[in-house]
């Protein structure tokens, strides 16, 4: 007895499309016709689609089931479905840790889970900034981040409240104490005078995203404001 391509699809819960799709990738052998061009499935087709059904089950792709071929010893299979299995049930587990953090912080989700707590003062821009720190920073670097963001030093309000055209002697003033307040931050946290040393991925790449957020976050005034201050956390160190 022999199927339809209809019949083998319900025979094995699944659809015509998926069969087909099946037979593009490589995954399940094409029939032979009859006279007039129609499909003859037979048991062993029927065979191979459950299998290729049940092993994306577990998680295979297509590709990774064609590239079996049926070589690929069972010890072989089981332990790298495992592994691939605890690595998907670790980022899940992981992404319920932060669901439940920033409900417990009411967060919006697109802020940072480990930045919840902070979320009804964080400005949109500020929301934008923290996106980027946390996709090229190490976890360590953002929680020391973190740390400096709940004590909100006097000197960030400083820097906040400086318009765009503020004069020359209120930039050098907020400079000043911003200086010190990252003196004691470097101190503290020496990465931050080297971000790109707690790079994910690259020197190179975090420091032109840091650089960028940074850059369209502050107006001109507030960035002079930290150019100067570096110069005179420089300055501070060559004369002691």
């Amino acid at each position: 007895m022999t199927w339809s391509t209809r019949q083998l699809a319900e025979l094995a819960g699944t659809t015509v499309k998926t069969v087909r799709h099946y037979h593009d990738m490589g995954v399940l052998e094409l029939p032979e016709r009859t006279a007039n061009g129609y499909k003859q499935y037979r048991t062993a087709h029927l065979a191979r689609l459950l299998q290729v059904k049940r092993l994306t089950e577990f998680g295979l792709s297509l590709s990774e089931i064609r590239a079996m071929g049926g070589q690929e010893s069972p010890d072989d299979a089981f332990d790298r479905l495992d592994a691939e299995l605890a690595e998907t049930i670790e980022r899940l587990q992981r992404i319920r840790t932060e669901l439940a953090a920033t409900r417990s912080n009411q967060a919006p989700l697109d802020i940072p889970a480990r930045f919840g707590s902070l979320a009804e003062r964080l400005s949109p821009e500020d929301r934008v900034m923290l996106t980027v720190f946390s996709g090229v920073l190490q976890e360590t670097a953002l929680e020391d981040l973190r740390t400096l963001m709940t004590e909100h030093a006097g000197e960030d309000a400083d820097l906040e409240e400086l318009t765009a055209d503020a004069r020359d002697e209120e930039i050098e003033a907020v400079a000043r104490r911003l200086a010190g307040a990252m003196e004691r931050d470097h101190a503290r946290f020496p990465w931050l005078a080297d971000p790109g040393s707690v790079a994910l991925r690259g020197r190179a790449s975090a420091e032109s995203a840091l650089g960028n957020a940074v850059a369209e976050r502050c107006n001109a005034a507030q960035l002079k404001a930290l150019a100067l201050a570096k110069e005179f956390m420089k300055e501070g160190r060559q004369a002691r």
